[in-house]
């Protein structure tokens, strides 16, 4: 069967959840067996992403607006890739690139799968310019896909906002390659930012709105007086917040216990979560956070908001769920952080429900038994 993966980029500094699964999940579609692609642009595309992609057919596309990811180039190469191919898989859903592969694909009768990823409510900038887009091609592109994927259950209300009822929604979760997470050194994770030996909160993530960086530093600020002893590490690519950040944390003067280490990749990312006592998620808004799935294949107990779309970190034991508000926030630190004993057995817990639930050895099977389902229809 060949596959052809769709999205903006496959950037993993700045291309979130979206990169990281469209980049993971052709890596292990191609393991199982799968003749796989994947049409990008080329913003974030370095070599060492590509070498990790050997065997898998990538066209990348260079950028003509960074803003709406508009490739430059002629457009043949995209005709005949989808031409080739049994069945196209459009991540995201705000996406000059989803537009013109979903026309594409029509016009040569090819099935495609469409996995928006939490990306279907208008939320954030360019408001009125999303409403046009869905007005003149992004309802098409999901209502008249061969096959729709939501990550979490909270899609499918998303979905039913777009005329698509939940018996045509197929629930396929974020998955994780416990592969990148052996590094467990926390010692030299410690010393190259200047931890020393303070317990830790961990924020793991773009320094966005939509990520709630401020509702957690706001909450951190409401106990610092009774949490003296722990440190607050954001680690992630600055999007817009850094300099709010850091005001807010010089005027609630804890500066000295608020890290922010930029982007991290490899041994530092895996050393974070050895490190860390506890990931919080204050997220005002995702599908299904593939961070929680990394923390829990090192053992990292989380704390997340109700807009995370994975509350089933509480019905197992490995975390709490809490409002996606400073209080909210505030109220569960407070809480998780009462007892280190149970902090460990929490993260033990998440590590046996990730590691059986959501590798994505797992993840790519079922994608497979489900395209077939879609191919030749």
């Amino acid at each position: 069967m060949k596959i052809l993966n769709v999205n903006i980029s496959l950037d993993p500094v700045n291309g979130g959840g979206t990169a990281e699964r469209t980049f993971q999940m052709s890596r292990f579609l191609a393991k199982a067996g799968a003749d796989c692609s994947i049409l990008v642009t080329d913003l974030g595309l370095t070599p060492e992403r590509l070498k990790e992609l050997q065997g898998i057919e990538v066209l990348a596309y260079p950028c003509l607006s960074r803003r709406f990811y508009i490739p430059r180039g002629s457009y043949k190469k995209i005709w005949k890739l989808v031409e080739r191919t049994d069945i196209v898989h459009l991540m995201n859903h705000w996406s000059f690139l989803n537009a013109l592969v979903y026309l594409i694909s029509r016009a040569l009768h090819k099935p495609y799968v469409v996995c928006p990823a939490g990306a279907l409510p208008i939320y954030g900038r360019s408001g009125v310019l999303k409403w046009l887009y869905n007005l003149i091609i992004g309802k098409q592109i999901i209502r008249h896909a061969d096959g729709r994927i939501a990550i979490a259950p909270v899609e499918i209300a998303q979905f039913g906002a777009y005329g698509v009822p939940p018996e045509k929604i197929t629930i396929i979760p974020n998955g994780v390659d416990a592969g990148n997470f052996l590094s467990e050194d926390t010692g030299a994770f410690r010393r190259k930012f200047g931890m020393g030996d303070a317990p830790f909160i961990l924020f793991m993530g773009r320094l966005n709105a939509i990520k709630g960086p401020d509702l957690l530093l706001q909450a951190f600020c409401n106990i610092k007086d009774t949490v003296r002893n722990h440190h607050l590490v954001f680690a992630g690519p600055d999007d817009g917040m850094l300099s709010r950040l850091k005001e807010m944390a010089s005027a609630g003067n804890i500066s000295h216990r608020v890290h922010f280490t930029g982007y991290l990749g490899g041994a530092d990312k895996s050393q974070a979560y050895y490190a860390a006592d506890l990931l919080t998620v204050p997220s005002r808004q995702e599908a299904m956070s593939i961070v929680v799935l990394e923390a829990g294949v090192t053992g990292t107990p989380v704390l997340i908001t109700d807009q995370c779309g994975f509350d089933e970190v509480l019905n197992t034991g490995g975390g709490l769920v809490v409002p996606a508000t400073a209080e909210g926030l505030q109220a569960g630190l407070h809480e998780i952080l009462r007892s280190p004993e149970e902090l460990k057995a929490m993260g033990e817990r998440l590590k046996h429900y990730v590691k059986t639930c959501f590798t994505w050895d797992i993840i790519a099977s079922k994608y497979l038994e489900y395209y077939a389902l879609h191919v030749g229809k």
